[in-house]
């Protein structure tokens, strides 16, 4: 069960204070991502989640994933997360409670996932690349059967027609795990489903 959501916000935010966060190297040749797992609050202040399902064209077709995208030229890891964020789902003004590790995918991306409160907002989907926007309580990180493992591979099970993969669902499943139960997990090892590698 979770903390009222101002009690909760102050635990995500120490949670992922104490947290030793890994960042990848640079290195040459790699493309920078960065997403964003943003805690809004429904009409009773329940918490969740903003979990999109991209548009049937482009990179990552029609797959599971958290607002989010490229950098940008001279851009740094926050701002691109949060400026996808507004472009993607039109969430503005959020407050940052931290950062978890980045993911280095099989596709040569790292992608540095930021924490973030955003209040009570609706988001919206940019149609240009959103098929679906979706709210995830955040009760359901904590159910019985989430994550589950099929055929070796990671499984966020997050509502009845969403199962989430690596490497949105390793990120996912880390959220879970440090800021929500303050516990300490890496998910660098997690393997990607070859149908993401995109």
């Amino acid at each position: 069960m979770l903390p009222p959501i101002d009690e909760l916000r102050e635990l995500i935010s120490a949670n992922l204070a104490a947290f030793d966060r890994r960042a990848a190297p640079a290195a040459e040749g790699v493309r920078r991502a960065a997403v964003t797992v943003c805690v809004l609050e429904d009409t009773e202040r329940r918490p969740y989640t903003v979990l999109i399902q991209r548009a049937p064209r482009g990179r990552n077709a029609g797959q599971w994933a958290l607002p989010g995208g490229r950098l940008d030229d001279g851009e740094q890891p926050l701002e691109a997360a949060l400026r996808e964020l507004t472009e993607e789902v039109a969430v503005t003004g959020v407050d940052v409670a931290g950062l978890l590790d980045d993911f280095v995918t099989d596709s040569g991306f790292v992608i540095t996932p930021v924490v973030a409160f955003g209040g009570r907002q609706q988001p919206v989907g940019d149609p240009r690349e959103v098929a679906s926007v979706h709210a995830v309580p955040l009760e359901r990180f904590l159910a019985p059967g989430v994550p589950r493992w099929r055929n070796g591979l990671l499984q966020m099970p997050l509502g009845p027609s969403i199962v989430v993969h690596a490497p949105t669902g390793a990120i996912l499943w880390q959220f879970a795990e440090v800021a929500l139960r303050g516990r300490e997990l890496r998910v660098l090892d997690v393997a990607q489903p070859g149908w993401t590698r995109t």
